[in-house]
């Protein structure tokens, strides 16, 4: 079957899923293997459960002609969302980057949305994966996409790019992130400059942070471009912490203005600045802008403000790497709070970096007064013993649970596969 007819089949059924715990009725089933699991394995079980079609690659897997069987069901899944990207005439924003990338996403298209029917990633299925179940899923009354592009080593957002076809770009910042597959941050700007390269390549627009002196270099060559940050761009603004929140005060167009949201710590302001310019650069009017940035509430563990019993809690526990530890350390210490502690996790892919992120992180942990400094991971064991330490984040619960704070306030801190949000639910 051609990727032309499979798409006919689409527009029939236009829903795909590869997961048959959160199966559709009606949809296509892509039977996507893994390292360790036969996808195929399961198409029988996905058509019983009402799948029109099962798209497999091993046909002894075939149990009626409701099977397609392919070469490869991921490279097809693949080309089926191109083909379906070259059917819709809608910009197309890229977004990519070391930091802040998924914040940024939900922030533009909480603010595209108040003017255009915006699909975006959802979450962060922002892989091979991801990317084209996110296209996919675009409809027909689309206005505007948004398509986060996650990489933990080079040609990987080219390939996505070679997929989602973005016409518009942004790169968040480019730092210590996923060092070992990128090997170093020479490695990382060269992976996600592959952006940038798209574009320069099909004359696409980007939207660059002035503040981020290096981007100006990756981005050279690229002659449609609206910029953003603290001073010398098309729209600049200024950080305005408001206790722990964030507040932007417009500088050069609409002077003045200011924007109230509840993104914790000044680090969220290149984040906001970004939608602030995209959407501006698109039209939406300002006073919109404001309610779409002061209706934005984070979750999923990403800079969330909560209250536990007495205790006040930032739980910034979705990802982390030396960069985004540092930036949000350093707001907590500088906000204004009672009985500061810090309960942080160990950053994951360093590679042959590790010992040292992490011996570094700790000395800068000691320029500040805490209440309590907890570490937990391997990657901390044997850097200080003037902290708590444990080797994994069920031991520190325990630990939190004989130990019950009062009355202080809490940054939860650590990439996912610390998981440290154990720690927030052992606080009663």
């Amino acid at each position: 079957m051609t990727i032309a007819q499979l798409y006919k089949l689409y527009l029939e059924h236009p829903y795909v899923e590869t997961d048959t715990r959160k199966l559709r009725e009606g949809c296509l089933f892509f039977a996507l293997s893994g390292a360790n699991f036969n996808g195929n394995t399961f198409a029988k079980q996905a058509l019983e459960k009402g799948a029109a079609y099962a798209v497999i690659d091993d046909r002894a897997y075939a149990v009626d002609d409701k099977c397609i069987v392919v070469d490869d069901v991921l490279s097809t899944l693949q080309h089926l969302a191109k083909y379906h990207r070259l059917q819709l005439n809608i910009p197309f924003l890229a977004i990519t980057g070391s930091n802040g990338k998924t914040t940024t996403k939900e922030l533009i298209a909480a603010v595209l949305r108040k003017k255009y029917v915006t699909y975006a990633t959802e979450g962060n299925l922002n892989n091979h994966i991801g990317v084209p179940l996110t296209i996919l899923k675009i409809r027909n009354d689309a206005q505007m996409a948004i398509i986060e592009m996650g990489a933990n080593h080079q040609k990987e957002i080219a390939s996505y790019c070679e997929i989602a076809m973005p016409d518009h770009g942004l790169i968040t910042n480019c730092g210590k992130a996923h060092i070992e597959g990128f090997g170093g941050i020479e490695g990382v700007r060269k992976g996600k400059g592959e952006l940038y390269d798209y574009l320069k390549a099909n004359d696409g627009t980007i939207f660059r942070n002035t503040d981020l002196d290096y981007l100006e270099d990756m981005s050279r060559g690229i002659k449609d471009e609206t910029t953003y940050g603290s001073s010398n761009a098309d729209y600049s603004g200024a950080a305005v912490m408001k206790d722990v929140f964030l507040g932007v005060k417009m500088l050069n167009k609409y002077a003045g203005t200011e924007i109230d949201t509840h993104l914790v710590g000044d680090y969220n302001f290149p984040n906001a600045m970004a939608a602030i310019a995209v959407g501006l650069h698109f039209g939406v009017g300002i006073d919109e802008i404001q309610n779409a940035l002061a209706g934005y509430n984070p979750d999923n563990s990403r800079s969330q403000w909560l209250q536990k019993g007495t205790n006040r809690i930032i739980l910034d526990a979705y990802n982390a790497n030396p960069t985004s530890m540092r930036a949000a350390i350093a707001n907590f210490a500088a906000a204004t709070l009672p009985n500061k502690m810090l309960w942080i996790g160990g950053m994951k892919e360093m590679g042959s970096e590790e010992l040292k992120e992490h011996k570094d992180l700790v000395e800068f942990v000691q320029q500040y007064p805490w209440t309590q400094v907890v570490l937990v991971g391997k990657e901390f064991n044997g850097i200080n013993r003037v902290y708590l330490w444990f080797e994994n984040s069920a031991e520190a619960a325990e630990y939190i649970k004989a130990h019950q704070p009062d009355n202080n306030s809490i940054l939860i801190k650590g990439s996912r596969g610390s998981i440290m949000e154990v720690l927030l639910e052992a606080l009663r």
